[in-house]
């Protein structure tokens, strides 16, 4: 295999048995577990969007100004609760209709310490995938990407919204969670703010789903002791043996790297 590619956020699924598939145009990345795997910046990076060069990648792979522009780069993505379609002042409304103003989903996940998160419905399970939990569970479904954010901001009181990507590369998790008591016991802790939001953006809003628990098995032949990790921009040059994927990371024998991070890379792959 030998492969130009712009990088950008591995595509993932899960098989009957819930290991984790792994994507990357054409590339199953699984395949090149165990193998020696090269990746070379070949210092060009394209914006995700446009398509324009850019010496600089901003908001995961987009130049400054699509990152400027475009509503899937403003701040509500990182915090939902600021959405402001309602207010008229989306950057581009037919894109916060079809992606904002949709069922989400509120969930706990397992990334090595028990978190809080929330994403589109037709995102799960992919989203716990990329966040590299060994387990998730839904608590909430909402009616918008807001109602979501203030949903989440209620339960945060209680439980972390983070991911320690570190903890998260170095091994699995303790699946000894009760994630069915943990969910009953924050939703009884966050009941008089998510009973005001109800009041505020109407009864239905917020559903409580009495979802199961999701295992997620991840292809890792071997997790490191210390983390090191890749940078394309010092790093030009990744050539290791691939020792598994969890979450966006290539884990390699002498290092790891967030593919994610690197969007729109232009790189060539060969192994």
């Amino acid at each position: 295999m030998d492969k130009i590619v712009n990088l950008h956020k591995m595509d993932t699924s899960l098989d009957d048995k819930n290991n984790a598939i792994y994507q990357l145009e054409d590339i199953c990345i699984n395949d090149y577990i165990g193998k020696n795997l090269k990746i070379e910046f070949l210092n060009e990076i394209n914006c995700v969007s446009c398509g324009a060069k850019t010496k600089k990648s901003y908001s995961q792979g987009h130049c400054f100004m699509c990152m400027r522009r475009l509503p899937e780069c403003d701040i509500c993505i990182v915090k939902p609760e600021l959405c402001h379609f309602a207010q008229g002042t989306c950057r581009d409304s037919e894109w916060g209709e079809k992606n904002c103003m949709k069922t989400h989903i509120v969930y706990l996940a397992n990334t090595g310490d028990t978190k809080v998160g929330i994403t589109k419905l037709k995102n799960v399970p992919s989203r716990w995938v990329d966040q590299g939990a060994s387990q998730a569970i839904p608590i909430f479904a909402v009616e918008s990407r807001l109602i979501s954010g203030l949903v989440e901001v209620a339960i945060k009181e209680h439980i972390s919204d983070k991911t320690n990507w570190r903890k998260m590369l170095q091994g699995d998790p303790d699946n000894s969670v009760d994630f069915a008591a943990l969910r009953d016991e924050l939703i009884k802790k966050s009941n008089d703010k998510i009973a005001q939001i109800k009041a505020k953006h109407g009864e239905n809003s917020v559903e409580p789903v009495e979802g199961s628990i999701q295992n997620i098995n991840y292809p890792v032949l071997e997790y490191p002791t210390k983390i090191k990790s890749f940078n394309l921009d010092k790093d030009p040059v990744i050539n290791a043996k691939l020792m598994g994927i969890k979450g966006q990371y290539l884990i390699f024998d002498t290092g790891v790297i967030n593919i994610r991070k690197f969007s729109g890379y232009k790189c060539n792959i060969s192994g």
